[in-house]
């Protein structure tokens, strides 16, 4: 038994000697493998900066083709729209003065119609009759009054009784001249020149004293209304000329002359109502048509801008990219007004200077690119 213990106690002697024998060798092999893993690690990372460097390379190579913008002094103009609606400069409502039977419509509906021009006719034959026996009862008072005249001149009567005829006689006068107007009234005219724009009866009707008959609208001109708010009279006050554009016709602009601007706002909608008047003779331009009012607020006389999606923001500053030469350069820039799609650029930019307004997003500053086309106006760039 105790030789057996002995045995084992050498066996495993043997054994540790035999494995710190070996480990210097295991740790030159870890050792060896670390070398190997980083020198992978490092090629692997030579090899992405070479083909990061091609890629450049490759990049800088193929330049990117832009639009430019030649800066060109302009005016700018800080504008505002408001939506207003065609009117009719004038409107008369035709009302029967006497009453009477319609027996003939002169005119249709959407004609143009002159200042005397018949509309409607009313049946006149009792006012004839009138008119007749009033004139006949004047006639008759005028030779009384001759009569009298001459007796009074001989003293056979007394001055009261001429006051009396040429009292009755001027009465008689009165009586012919107002049948006279009543007759005149069954023929119902124009006012005014325009178009008639409704006719509220038919022949055969009877109208009344007051009933409507028609309705003139003057078109030539047209007046434009627009709602102002109170932010923005002060400007409308200031200009006596404004631009509108009918969506109606294509979106065709007019310059309408200020008419009038109300003192007071609309309780509801607190807007002050602006009338403009606009020459209309083609009779295009109708009433309660869409209009689109251009307030201009504040203009700037030789102003430099470009379009607004042109203007990049990094870093929250603002800059444009210029291509004087082949290579892009970023220039900051200061913005001001906004006139439609146009931002005015306060400083930052010179005239001739050449902005890159299409390709601008795919760039970098130092890059070489091809400038393609250069425009000198904004408009250009859909052509």
């Amino acid at each position: 038994m105790e030789n057996e213990l002995k045995t084992d106690e050498n066996a495993s002697k043997k054994w540790l000697k035999r494995l710190w024998g070996s480990l210097p060798f295991v740790v030159l092999l870890l050792v060896i493998l670390g070398i190997w893993v980083l020198f992978g690690k490092i090629a692997t990372k030579q090899k992405h900066l070479k083909e990061k460097a091609a890629s450049e390379l490759h990049q800088e190579e193929i330049q990117a083709n832009v639009v430019a913008l030649k800066i060109v002094p302009e005016t700018i103009r800080d504008r505002i729209r408001f939506p207003g609606s065609a009117l009719p400069s004038k409107q008369v409502k035709l009302l029967a003065e006497v009453k009477g039977k319609v027996i003939r419509k002169n005119a249709i509906e959407g004609n143009s119609v002159k200042v005397g021009d018949t509309v409607v006719a009313l049946d006149s034959r009792d006012y004839e009759n009138a008119l007749s026996a009033a004139r006949a009862s004047y006639e008759a008072a005028l030779s009384s009054l001759k009569r009298i005249e001459s007796l009074f001149q001989k003293n056979a009567i007394a001055r009261a009784q001429l006051d009396d005829a040429v009292a009755q006689a001027q009465n008689l006068k009165t009586n012919v001249d107002n049948t006279a107007l009543a007759l005149e009234r069954c023929i119902i005219r124009a006012p005014l020149n325009g178009v008639l724009n409704r006719i509220h009866v038919e022949e055969g009707d009877f109208v009344g004293i007051g009933d409507p008959i028609a309705e003139i609208i003057q078109i030539d001109p047209v007046k434009i209304r627009v709602g102002i708010p109170e932010s923005d009279v002060d400007a409308v006050r200031r200009r006596d000329t404004f631009e509108v554009t009918i969506d109606a016709l294509g979106g065709k602009s007019f310059i309408a002359k200020k008419d009038s601007l109300s003192k007071t706002a609309d309780p509801v909608a607190r807007l002050y109502n602006l009338n403009l008047i606009l020459d209309n003779p083609s009779g295009d331009i109708l009433p309660d048509m869409f209009a689109k009012v251009e307030i201009v607020k504040k203009e700037i006389q030789d102003g430099i801008s470009v379009p607004l999606y042109a203007v990049i923001n990094r870093n929250e500053e603002n800059a444009v990219f210029v291509v004087n030469d082949d290579h892009v350069h970023a220039r900051k820039v200061e913005l001001g007004l906004m006139d439609g799609w146009k931002i005015e650029v306060k400083s930052g930019l010179k005239p001739g200077d050449r902005v890159i307004v299409v390709g601008h997003r795919d760039i970098n500053p130092g890059q070489r690119v091809t400038v393609v086309k250069t425009v000198e106006r904004i408009e250009d760039l859909s052509s």
